[in-house]
């Protein structure tokens, strides 16, 4: 008697379904898909309980007939491919026909549907897999209904996180679709409470504004390559599934005697904007998002040179590329793609954004060169109080007879660029990188409450957070305190801050308020504490930066306060603060000794 048996069709697709749906939240990313791909221009979800109990996904899209309603739920039924050779030009977010057959197979389904310009619709409720009851109903669009997920496989349910977790990755998935798809509305409600509401924009950029604010978008600068025109076409996605637009100006490639179209919208840091975590990095290839470890790292190496250590870029980076010249069909929930030529679209990214990496530099040490006119009252020394070092060229000679040093007995230091600092002293030379001091001595006056100085503010601080951050900052507004914050709800995913500690009177708050959503969000090491973990993120974004040059009181405040402090020599991410050279080590560099 043989061993291998045919499994029947609702154990094959309870299995697919473990491909597809991993929890609530990829549920949502297929409905929203097949909403887009049915040309909506407005979306709306409700979820219970983190979409453990609801999730209800309705749109004002093509809708369907009574046929294609109940074909929907078949496996492998897709009205997105026609023949093989469609496989390889995929236009649409959906193709494979397994989303709904899969979904339907672990919860309990209900579809309400209409074509467009006709009210009158069916209804169709699957549990299981199985097809409970059909009927007429009257209907705009499409409406899915999914409740009850995993509830005949409560093995997989078990393994499901708290309403809160489920609904960070639900929100999660709606930004990820909201941002290229900036032509449709979307909102969100919780549990009856409005948790997101995006309406239509008039590109990428309004996009970027509505879900993060302006202090966000002001921090980055946008990259566009080949260039945009009054004449350029906006890239979109039509009602029928074809990009508007086109590959009209895209930049063209001949490698191997093949055509390769490839256009790219980016908005990526600015030179002064880094984070200390990748909390907000977006990859999206024709509207869809991916994971890629070749364009991330060329976009890191974009910023070689100035990227400092231990610090990330934010990048939302919109690649629109011939369809025919990428393959999609790589992972179940497409988050992988697999280009025909990778190397092209590396150098593409990463030529794109290093040009403007550079304008934007150029732009940024103009401040730092420019000529003093005979007549101006003030100098580049008598400005800063301090003479600096000044940065040669490969162009320029090492050794000038005309290079003075502004060196006064009341001035026992020099600037080495514009982090590190020379202090003398009777046994020798130590060198202090001024950021890494600072944020040791903020790491600990933060860690333990100390001489924090925190003051109401007279106009109180706005912040506009991703409705993921706003939610984790409320929750755990008792922490802030501890540091010397304290915030209120605005409404709307902005937090009100009503008081600060002295040393944040400059910081960029939003980036403080999102980096400890982040660090929350991502966990704890275990040898670390929740209070240490956010004790480091805010002493980095508050201390002293690259740019900032130190007078001579607060140069030797600095270097008291640093004693001062239980571990002076290294800074909280375990970086050196001061490097030590003795006469006699300086004596063996010269071979004096």
């Amino acid at each position: 008697m043989s061993n291998i048996k045919i499994l029947p069709v609702h154990l094959r697709n309870k299995i697919a379904a473990g491909e597809v749906i991993e929890r609530p939240a990829s549920v949502l990313k297929e409905l929203i898909e097949n909403s887009i791909d049915a040309g909506s221009t407005g979306i709306t979800i409700d979820v219970l309980y983190g979409g453990k109990r609801l999730i209800r996904v309705s749109d004002n899209g093509t809708g369907m007939d009574r046929e294609d309603a109940l074909l929907c739920f078949e496996r492998y039924a897709t009205s997105k491919l026609l023949k093989e050779d469609d496989l390889f030009n995929i236009k649409t977010m959906g193709f494979r026909g397994e989303a709904l057959s899969s979904i339907a197979s672990v919860s309990k389904v209900k579809l309400i549907t209409a074509l467009r310009d006709n009210s009158q619709g069916v209804s169709a409720e699957v549990y299981g897999g199985d097809i409970k009851e059909i009927k007429d109903s009257p209907s705009l669009g499409t409406t899915v209904e999914v409740r009850d997920l995993f509830y005949n496989t409560p093995a997989r349910k078990k393994f499901l996180k708290s309403n809160n977790t489920e609904l960070f990755h639900i929100i999660d998935v709606v930004t990820k679709e909201a941002l290229p798809h900036w032509w449709i509305s979307f909102r969100l409600t919780s549990d009856n409470k409005e948790t997101i509401d995006i309406p239509l924009s008039s590109g990428l950029k309004e996009r970027i504004l509505q879900i993060y604010g302006e202090e966000f978008l002001a921090g980055l600068m946008e990259v566009n390559n080949p260039p945009e025109s009054p004449h350029t076409p906006l890239w979109k996605r039509g009602a029928e599934g074809d990009f508007k637009g086109g590959m009209g100006g895209f930049v063209e490639n001949r490698d191997k005697g093949q055509w390769i179209n490839v256009k790219m919208n980016a908005f990526v840091s600015k030179g002064d904007n880094f984070r200390n975590m990748k909390s907000h990095q977006f990859i999206f290839i024709n509207n869809r998002t991916i994971k890629d470890q070749s364009i991330s790292h060329a976009i890191y190496k974009a910023y070689e040179g100035i990227l400092p250590r231990e610090k990330h870029p934010v990048f939302f980076v919109f690649l629109y590329i011939n369809p025919q010249r990428v393959d999609f069909n790589v992972h179940p929930t497409k988050r992988e793609v697999r280009f025909e030529n990778k190397d092209f679209v590396y150098r593409f990214v990463n030529s794109s954004i290093r040009e403007a990496v550079k304008g934007e530099r150029v732009q940024y040490t103009k401040q730092f060169v420019e000529t003093f006119s005979p007549g101006s009252s003030t100098s580049p020394v008598q400005s800063y109080e301090v003479t600096k070092v000044p940065e040669l060229t490969s162009s320029e000679s090492v050794i000038s007879e005309n290079l003075e040093f502004a060196y006064t007995p009341h001035l026992p230091f020099i600037y080495l660029g514009d982090t590190f600092i020379a202090v003398s002293g009777k046994g020798g030379l130590t060198l202090i990188d001024h950021h890494a001091a600072h944020e040791r001595i903020l790491y600990e006056k933060f860690l333990k409450g100390m001489n924090l100085n925190s003051y109401q503010l007279l106009f109180p601080k706005q912040a506009k957070l991703s409705h993921k951050e706003y939610m984790i900052i409320l929750e755990n507004n008792r922490i802030l305190m501890d540091f010397g914050m304290e915030i209120d709800d605005f409404g709307h995913d902005t937090i009100i801050v009503r008081s600060l500690p002295d040393v944040l009177k400059e910081a960029d708050l939003r980036g403080i308020l999102s980096d400890v959503a982040s660090c929350i969000m991502d966990g704890i090491p275990p040898d670390k504490s929740l209070k240490e973990e956010i004790a480091a993120r805010i002493a980095c974004h508050s201390s002293v930066r690259g740019k900032e040059i130190l007078k001579q009181e607060e140069v030797s405040n600095l270097i008291e306060d640093l004693e001062k402090t239980e571990y002076p020599d290294q800074c909280p991410h375990g970086r050196p603060t001061r490097i030590f050279l003795s006469l006699d080590d300086l004596k063996k560099m010269f071979k004096r000794k």
